[in-house]
């Protein structure tokens, strides 16, 4: 069962979309987000959507600000805001009557989100889940590179231009003075990280520095995949179908 929404967050629109398990009137819940330039009907997002599924969890799939059917444009967008839009999606799912527990996961730069909320809302959430997490994001800002793109970190430029994308120099500002750790340290409950070890975009090696410094924290290879899974997307899919299965 497919409903399709907005949902405010201080006054952005932030396009949703819920996948509830058919026939059951109470069900587990989990958010999902996508990552930088993504969307919800990417390849990789809706296999995890459907896996969920399968495994009797409901889903409610967010765009982020400036990505998507959101409101706001991509160059404007900043991890600020996506946290803020992170945190009315949360307040959302908590009002929802059917929703046993709830769970959040991301990709890249929203398993980046999925970890900062994580620690922020560490009680509400019966576990999270970063997919391909791109937390190194704070760190290479604070160094002066983004994606491939250097610039000055003590002097940033109004606009940050890949040729693909355009930033502005706002989002390298706000992404200097987050510290993930600090989250990281916060959240005690389970953590599942999926991550391909041929990613090209987020280095492997901060998947396993996650799994190390999360208390309770699950690590998951996929062998020979990249940042979205396109070579082995069904080992994406059975990985999350069994963790909520079990």
């Amino acid at each position: 069962m497919l409903q399709e929404f907005y949902i405010d967050s201080d006054g952005v629109k932030i396009h949703a979309k819920l996948d509830r398990v058919e026939g059951k009137d109470k069900s587990p819940l989990c958010i999902l987000i996508h990552g930088f330039t993504g969307h919800m009907e990417e390849d990789h997002i809706i296999a995890a959507q459907q896996a969920m599924n399968r495994a009797g969890v409901s889903v409610l799939r967010a765009e982020m600000y400036g990505h998507g059917g959101s409101d706001g444009e991509f160059k404007d967008h900043t991890l600020y805001k996506w946290v803020t839009n992170a945190l009315s999606v949360v307040k959302y799912a908590k009002s929802l009557d059917f929703v046993t527990d709830l769970y959040l996961c991301g990709h890249s730069q929203g398993g980046l989100l999925t970890m900062l909320i994580g620690g922020m809302c560490a009680d509400d959430f019966k576990a999270i889940i970063p997919l391909s997490p791109a937390w190194m994001i704070p760190e290479v800002a604070r160094e002066g590179s983004i994606l491939g793109t250097s610039f000055d970190p003590k002097h940033i430029p109004e606009k940050i231009n890949s040729g693909d994308w355009e930033l502005s120099g706002d989002y390298i500002r706000v992404a200097q003075t987050i510290h993930v750790e600090d989250e990281i340290d916060r959240y005690e409950g389970p953590v599942l990280i999926i991550h391909g070890d041929e990613d090209e975009a987020v280095p492997y090696s901060y998947g396993e520095k996650a799994a190390k410094l999360y208390k309770n924290a699950k690590l998951v290879t996929i062998h020979g995949d990249d940042h979205c899974y396109t070579r082995h997307l069904n080992e994406l899919a059975d990985a999350l179908q069994a963790f909520f299965e079990n």
